[in-house]
Formats: C-alpha cells, structure tokens, sequence
C-alpha cells in the first residue's frame, strides 16, 4: 500500500506516543494514590511495576505495532494475525480496537470538564463558590447529578462534550503527521510549561494563612513522598501500584500498536519505547506529584486533603483546586492553566485510544477518511449520551471498572502469550531446537525477542528476555486474579454490584450490556473486514 500513512519525524512519533501515555491520570490519579498507598514508600512498588511490568510490555507492544505495520496492518487484529495464523487471532487481536474504542467514549466526557473549566476559570464563572460543599454542587449542577445550583439544564454539558468530540474528531481527519504529530508538537510543550509554571508557583507559595502554620507546602510534599514503609507488606498497595502503571503508559488497550504500526520496517523500538516512557514518568512523577496534593495541603490543611484524596481523583482536580484558584492572585489565569495542562494530556490520549477504529474502518474495511471519521463520530455520541445522562446511577463506574482496569489486563496477557508462544517469524523459531515440549518451550520468545531487537539504536538487555517470557505472563495472570478477588471481597464489589439496588441496577446492567454490545459488534465487523479484504 503505497500511500500508507507514516510519521513525519522522529521527535514527532516521540512526543506523540509520549501523549498517548500522558493522560488525565498524571496530574490528578497518581498523587492521590501515592499520597493514600504510603506516599514515597510507594514509589518502590512503583517503579517495581515500570521496571517488571510498564518497560517489557511497552516493548512488547511497540514491537507488535511495527512488524504488523509491515504487512500494512494498523490493528491488532490484523497484527495478531500475521503473528499467529489461526481463526482466533483475529477475534482476540479485535479487544486492541473496542478496549480502546471504549475508554473513549467514557472518556472524551472527563475530557469535556476540562475543557469547560478552562473556561469557567477565565470567564469567574465557578468564583463565588468558595469552598468545598459549594464547589462540589456546582460541579454536581453542571453534572446534571442535583437540580438546582448554577445550571439549570444539562446543554453546557452536553455542549462541551460534543465541542470536545468534534476536536478529536478533526485532529483524527488530518491523519498521521498532519493530525496527530502535529498536535502533540503543540499540546506536549505547552503541557508541560503549564505544569512547570503551576509547580513554580506551588513551591513558592510556603504558608498562606501565617494563623495555619502547619498548613504549608513543605507538609504538603512530606504528605506525598515521606515514606510509610509499613504498608509495602500490603497486597492492595502492590495492586494500586501495578494499576497506575497500566493507566500511565496506555498499555494493554492496543492503541500504541497502531501508532507503532506507521514505523518504518527497521525503524528503533528499543530506546524510542524507552524514551517515551521515561517521558511520562517525568510528567507524572516530578509534575504531577508536585501540585495538586500539595497546594491543598497548604490551603486545607493535611487531615482535610487526607479526605479530599479518600473521596476521588475528581474532587481533588474539580472541587479542591477550583478553591484553591479563588484565593490565589490571578487564581483565574492559574485555574484556566490547570484546565487547559488537563485538556491536552486528555486529547492527545483520546486521539490515540480512537485510532484503532478509525484504522480499522478506513484500512480493512476500505471506508473513506470522511466516512470512517463519520463513523466514529456516531459511535461515540450514541454510546457516549447514555454516560453523561446516567451519570449518577454509576453507569460510568461500569465502563471504568470492566475496560480501564480488567481488559486492560486480559488483554496484556493475551498480547504477551501471542507474542512469546505463538509468534514464529517466518517459521524458524518452531522449527529449531528440537522437538517435544522441552524444545518447543526453548523457542518460544525468540522470534519476538529478535523482532523487538531489530534495528535497535540500543541492545535490550537479555535480562528482559526472561522477563518477558517467563516473569511477565505469570505476574499478568497473578494481577487479574488479584484484582478479581480484590473486588468480590469487597463490601462495595463493583462485580457483584453490592449495594446497588432499583433503578441503579438496571443502568448499570444496561451499561454492562452496551459494553458488550460493541465488543461483539467490533468483533464480528473484524471478521467481515477480512473476509472481504483478505490480508
């Protein structure tokens, strides 16, 4: 296919997987969960998780994406299918288009907030709700959540996300290079100068209120990064910390396949992998570790954040901090920059998580650019609408729980299995060594240790061979256990919807039910694409 998209520049594919990676999570998911998981203890479990699970699978994935782009494929599915020649391939290969399909259709609408409390902030439009219980019904009001309060109807809502959509919509039409390369050329750096002004800022804040002396930024950073190593011995702690990473780096949703699909056939993976994941530890670590949690300590106190935090991720971005700019000098000028750092680490992620569909449409099933844009645009508003009017039944609660945190794994230990033990190049992996299981269990992993290694600026140390063969599939599989248990133990178990009664109940089966309504629907369309087209 000769007129196949492809990147424009290296620094360009780097800051675009980089955006891929930097999400909402950064600023407002990992301080929460550092500061609740043992504050700098919980680095350890951390960076245990990047190193064990974060590294290898973005290698993984960044190699998948690659040799199936050689075969002009930009979908797992079409990838999985040239790595494993069998009928379920393609059916397992079609979760890297719906996972990702799927978060963004939840996801565009936390993106919207964004994008309108950029506004809100410069236009004063939440100043005069000047601490938390009025914040969080202004928020609740936009939310269409309480009658009442500042809104008194759902369209600004409801206008924001369709504005948000059409943007990711128009970035996902230019294409390759002229949409998305060029996006995160201007929303990466503008992110990350947003967020070192606001760190800035932060620092030199020291006491507001001289009547609070405890109430400083100091204790706010202690409240982050003073180590509580006691709770290393805690299996919830390991579990939050392997989920961070799972949300930090977008793996196992099949997005980054398709953004590595558009290499060249020798082009590196090893340290582009590398750097753009070093990339989003910096945003998440250094940036994001460094303003919410604490400035709030500074303005609210340390027990009051310590609540704050308990309560979510949203209370701390939407309700504290909103507050917190009321009290600040040019706190309007420092929200919008809040705002606006949010909404480019949320689109430069939804464009990618889309990706795959778009991919899927326009190549395999040879839709037009308009056409498959059109088509996508429809999904997400039919799908989408149900979240944002069923918010406070927990309709949304459905999708985060099943594709952001489960599928995300199912699917990174189904890419690792194809990707150790049926992948075999050109045959030579299954056909050396020898036979019975002793030789076959030798070769497994080779031909993807070698595709990743292909043209690699750097040699991986074959340290992670082993870890990629043998460590990697058995801590994915102890992950998905874990979690699961962790749920059905739980007294709220979002599985067995404990305490979920009426009405709640049936939009939450509902929203279970259009989760798998599109599943099914991507994966039947996956098999028609290929039988019409075949690959």
């Amino acid at each position: 296919m000769s007129n196949r998209e492809a990147w424009a520049s290296r620094i360009g594919l780097v800051l675009a997987m980089a955006g891929n990676a930097v999400g909402l999570g950064n600023f407002l998911r990992f301080p929460r969960q550092a500061a609740l998981n043992g504050g700098g203890a919980y680095l350890i479990p951390y960076f245990v998780a990047f190193l064990a699970l974060g590294i290898p699978l973005m290698w993984v994935e960044w190699a998948i994406g690659r040799y199936g782009g050689q075969f002009n494929q930009s979908t797992t599915a079409g990838q999985f299918d040239r790595m494993w020649r069998s009928g379920w391939a393609k059916v397992l290969g079609s979760l890297g288009i719906s996972i990702p399909l799927l978060i963004t259709i939840y996801y565009c609408y936390l993106e919207s907030w964004t994008l309108s409390y950029t506004f809100f902030s410069l236009g004063k439009t939440y100043f005069g709700s000047t601490d938390q219980g009025a914040m969080n019904q202004f928020l609740r009001s936009y939310q269409g959540v309480v009658e009442g309060g500042p809104f008194q109807s759902m369209l600004p809502a409801i206008g924001f996300w369709v504005a948000t959509l059409a943007l990711n919509l128009w970035v996902l039409y230019r294409g390759i290079s002229g949409g998305i390369e060029k996006l995160a050329k201007i929303a990466m750096p503008i992110l990350v100068i947003f967020a070192i002004i606001l760190v800035v800022r932060v620092i030199t804040l020291g006491t507001p209120d001289p009547a609070f002396p405890d109430r400083n930024v100091g204790n706010g950073f202690g409240y982050v990064w003073n180590p509580d190593f006691s709770l290393l011995g805690s299996f919830p702690v390991w579990l939050a910390a392997a989920g961070q990473i799972f949300f930090t780096l977008s793996i196992g949703s099949g997005a980054i396949q398709t953004y590595a699909s558009y290499l060249k056939k020798d082009d590196d993976c090893a340290l582009t992998g590398l750097a753009t994941s070093s990339t989003n530890e910096f945003v998440e670590v250094v940036l994001g570790g460094s303003i919410a949690i604490p400035i709030a300590v500074a303005f609210f106190g340390l027990e009051a954040t310590k609540a704050i935090a308990a309560q979510g991720s949203f209370d701390l971005g939407f309700v504290a901090m909103p507050v917190i700019f009321q009290k600040l000098p040019l706190g309007f000028i420092f929200g919008a920059l809040w705002f606006s750092l949010l909404f480019f680490a949320g689109i430069t992620s939804s464009v990618a998580l889309a990706s795959p569909f778009v991919a899927l449409l326009k190549e395999n099933l040879g839709l037009s650019r308009v056409t498959a844009i059109l088509v996508t645009g429809g999904v997400l508003l039919v799908f989408g609408l149900p979240i944002i009017l069923l918010l406070q039944h927990g309709y949304m609660d459905q999708y985060d729980f099943w594709i952001g945190t489960v599928l995300l794994v199912v699917f990174s230990l189904i890419e690792t299995l194809i990707f150790v033990f049926a992948f075999k190049r050109g045959g030579a992996a299954a056909n050396s060594g020898g036979g019975g299981f002793r030789g076959w269990f030798k070769n497994a992993g080779v031909a993807g240790w070698e595709e990743m290694n292909r043209g690699a600026d750097i040699r991986i140390p074959r340290f992670f061979f082993y870890v990629i063969k043998i460590l990697l599939p058995l801590v994915l599989a102890f992950l998905l256990i874990g979690w699961i248990w962790e749920d059905v133990t739980s007294k709220s178990s979002v599985i067995l919807m404990r305490g979920v009664e009426g009405e709640a109940a049936m939009f939450q089966w509902i929203s279970r039910g259009s989760i798998l309504l599109l599943m099914t629907g991507i994966a039947i369309l996956v098999v028609v694409a290929f039988r019409r087209r075949p690959q």
